[in-house]
């Protein structure tokens, strides 16, 4: 396989890198190719303990701030205390996530817990901490994708999937929002002429820790099908390189989007991926964006 590898990441020192759910998968392995090119690295985890045994693990110049980003409480409060610590900050990697199956959840606002944890607690976390990215140099965000946000639609008038709720939707059109999220930020820093580049990318099917948790319910059946899926995946080191491509390539423009070349965008070289029609309508991002503001408080610019 050949393309776009780690290897090419240039030298980080100097910056501070944000990246969420850093604990396990695709952010453990993104906060420790970060590191391990000289970042310093704030691991953002909801189980501080978790993050203390991946930031043994990582080594380097890293430390561990918790954050649950089903609480918009957690939010405010981590931003506040990394803001007054880190008055500029470099690169933001949107990369926790929740996937479920089961029973619809809400988080600890109210809200649908999918939704709530995949886009609106990073549309929370990128908005306090915008001031502090303005005033690094080259500062990136880069939001965590899915192949699953093609096949979703948004439902304006039901978006906490109050009616009908199905697990698998729920969490395609979480993916979908975080997608539009990712894009309209990156119209909006345009319009502004922040200095700030807001970039995309998507793991195709990667080996991580997200599908064996989401089945466990369902019994050692459930376990089985977990593991199966797992068997047709690409490795988590290799899912990570998208998102890693749009946090260090000095090439990338905003609104670029990154994922796997091969197999219906599921695996292989790093690549740019496509939108979907929904996720590229300025309408749409609009829309959702007045409505993020709303339900999380916080407005950008």
């Amino acid at each position: 396989m050949t393309g776009w590898t780690a290897d090419r990441i240039p030298d980080q020192r100097g910056r501070v890198a944000v990246v969420t759910g850093a604990n396990s998968g695709l952010g453990l392995v993104t906060a420790a190719e970060l590191a391990s090119h000289g970042a310093h690295v704030v691991l953002a985890v909801r189980d501080t303990p978790a993050g203390e045994k991946a930031a043994r693990r990582i080594g380097g110049d890293v430390e561990v701030r918790e954050l649950d980003l089903a609480s918009l409480a957690s939010v405010r409060a981590f931003a506040a205390t990394l803001a007054d610590d880190h008055p500029a900050i470099d690169m933001l990697v949107n990369n926790a996530g929740v996937v479920l199956l089961g029973p619809r959840r809400t988080s600890a606002d109210g809200f649908e817990l999918q939704l709530a944890t995949n886009m609106l607690g990073h549309f929370a976390l990128t908005g306090l901490l915008l001031g502090n990215l303005a005033a690094a140099r080259e500062a990136r965000v880069v939001t965590l994708s899915s192949i699953t946000h093609k096949n979703a639609h948004l439902d304006f008038d039901d978006l906490m999937f109050e009616r009908g709720y199905r697990a698998a939707s729920a969490y395609g059109r979480s993916k979908l929002a975080t997608t539009i999220f990712g894009i309209e930020l990156d119209r909006r820093l345009r319009a502004a002429g922040a200095p700030i580049v807001s970039a995309l990318a998507h793991p195709g099917l990667t080996r991580t820790n997200l599908t064996p948790r989401a089945w466990e319910h369902r019994g050692r059946f459930g376990r089985l099908i977990a593991w199966a899926g797992l068997l047709a995946t690409q490795p988590v080191a290799q899912g990570a390189l998208p998102q890693l491509r749009a946090a260090t390539d000095p090439g990338v423009r905003g609104g670029q989007f990154f994922g796997p070349a091969g197999l219906w965008e599921t695996r292989g070289r790093v690549t740019e991926a496509r939108l979907s029609r929904e996720a590229a309508d300025p309408a749409v991002g609009t829309r959702l964006w007045a409505a993020a503001e709303e339900l999380t408080g916080v407005r950008y610019l």
